[in-house]
């Protein structure tokens, strides 16, 4: 973040708390390099419902991303925690 810019999440666009964590909208694996800050429930939360090659296809799109059903339901339930607010998150199912 620059000077000056405002510290806001890129997924819910909440105010970041104390702890930040750096997601690549197109991963690293896809190769992405650009980053941009989110909160870490926010950041496990894109990676339990997406794998990378679904994450590269959205790029930097975060509202075709916060369209998603998945993503809009926990944004509806995430939108009046505190920034700080943390809680664990299952990890992502294997599909059969």
């Amino acid at each position: 973040m620059r000077a000056g810019e405002a510290a806001t999440c890129w997924l819910c666009d909440r105010a970041l708390g104390p702890r930040v964590e750096w997601h690549h909208p197109v991963p690293k694996s896809r190769g992405g390099r650009d980053t941009v800050p989110v909160h870490p429930i926010c950041h496990a939360t894109l990676h339990r419902h997406f794998s990378n090659t679904e994450l590269a296809v959205f790029g930097d799109d975060v509202a075709a991303l916060r369209r998603q059903e998945k993503v809009a339901r926990f944004l509806r339930w995430i939108d009046r925690k505190p920034p700080e607010f943390h809680a664990p998150t299952r990890k992502r199912r294997n599909s059969i």
